[in-house]
């Protein structure tokens, strides 16, 4: 069986569409932080998708308006700009933000699977460094599910491997936030047996994002190459050849 990696971006952007615009009249300020979306994520996700020659789905609508990591029904699956309107224009941006996101991802992942493909599900994400006060110590999280054994396996591979590509960086598994968590990831493990598909949230400090092109590109880089190594390792997945 050969992986067949995918990568998604659930928080690529901060985009108001313009009919929900005046909705964010009292809002603006707050699409530009971390709770608008994930910073450098989507740039991440390209390069991610690029390197290994994979298909990328990534949203760009805020999560603001609609969270594409959060299930049907959860309390946080629309912003505060949203929580006054009426129940059917949630509706419409559910219909026309969320579900074709959901649909497209998990099309994807059923063709994988039915060709006979493990899934290697890559969610590109970032983390604000500090939170109510208390600064997040990791460069780069790694979440995933503990019951799964290959995204332990994984996991546990790219950590080693990222410490071995930058040793400098503070790397963590299932931080700042719980891997087996509600998210998309969580949602596919639902659908799937452990041995078909493998989901890992990449979560990355946003202050790399935001230090000088050269040092932020190495992270990148850094992640690229030690992701690679680690897939290289993965039992169903042997080393590439050199030629």
């Amino acid at each position: 069986m050969s992986d067949y990696v995918l990568i998604t971006c659930e928080h690529g952007g901060n985009r108001i569409p313009a009919p929900y615009r005046l909705l964010f009249t009292e809002y603006g300020p707050l699409l530009d932080t971390h709770r608008g979306y994930d910073m450098g994520a989507l740039a991440m996700a390209r390069e991610l998708a690029a390197a290994f020659a994979a298909p990328l789905i990534a949203g760009t609508v805020s999560r603001l308006l609609v969270d594409l990591n959060r299930s049907p029904g959860h309390p946080r699956l629309h912003g505060e700009a949203l929580r006054s309107v009426p129940a059917d224009v949630r509706a419409r941006i559910v219909e026309r933000y969320y579900a074709p996101y959901r649909t497209n991802t998990g099309r994807c992942v059923h063709q994988a699977v039915t060709a006979g493909h493990r899934v290697v599900h890559i969610s590109s994400h970032s983390f604000t460094p500090k939170l109510d006060g208390k600064v997040r110590n990791a460069d780069i999280g790694l979440l995933y599910d503990p019951a799964r054994r290959g995204e332990v396996d994984l996991s546990g591979r790219w950590k080693a491997c990222l410490e071995t590509c930058a040793p400098a960086l503070v790397v963590r598994r299932n931080y700042p936030y719980a891997g087996k968590g509600d998210g998309l990831t969580s949602y596919l493990r639902r659908c799937y047996p452990s041995g078909a598909y493998v989901g890992v949230e990449l979560e990355i400090n946003q202050k790399h994002s935001i230090h000088p092109p050269a040092q932020w590109r190495a992270l990148r880089t850094a992640v690229i190459a030690s992701l690679r190594l680690a897939l290289g390792t993965l039992p169903n997945h042997p080393p590439r050849r050199r030629s």
